[in-house]
């Protein structure tokens, strides 16, 4: 009897190591699916149309994300292709057109001073490093 016992206990154990060995090996890693790129949206609240020679204009600006990852890194970037104007983050030093410039915020304000008596035109990139962008444009005209 007690030889019996011991069969059925060895029985049990090997049905469950073998369900708990084919339950495991069904998990596949290559399924685990983490997102780290999350597309975002640029918001920029209104500025003004006109601007006069020595003006600084504040631009507001926000990038909502559709999804929340810790890595996620931002980037700056501006053309002028019209008029002349310096364009800078808070108090640092004016940004060179077509240089990338890291973002250390979601929410910012960047300052436009004209430097000319004529219509000004000029656009910003703003990207992630998982190679999303999105490109904003503004135009002032003359005030002078």
């Amino acid at each position: 009897m007690k030889r019996l016992l011991n069969k059925s206990k060895f029985l049990w154990m090997l049905v469950a190591v073998m369900t708990s060995a084919i339950m495991l090996s069904s998990c596949n890693k290559d399924e685990l699916d983490i997102q780290q790129n999350y597309p975002f949206e640029v918001k920029v609240m209104p500025v003004p149309k006109g601007i006069t020679n020595g003006q600084t204009v504040e631009i507001r600006i926000t990038i909502q994300r559709s999804g929340d990852f810790k890595d996620a890194n931002y980037f700056i970037c501006y053309f002028q292709y019209d008029g002349q104007g310096t364009l800078r983050y808070y108090n640092d030093a004016p940004y060179m057109p077509n240089d990338l410039y890291p973002l250390p915020q979601t929410q910012f304000r960047l300052y436009y001073t004209s430097q000319s008596t004529v219509s000004q035109s000029f656009d910003i990139w703003i990207s992630d490093n998982f190679g999303n962008e999105q490109q904003v444009s503004f135009e002032f005209n003359s005030s002078d």
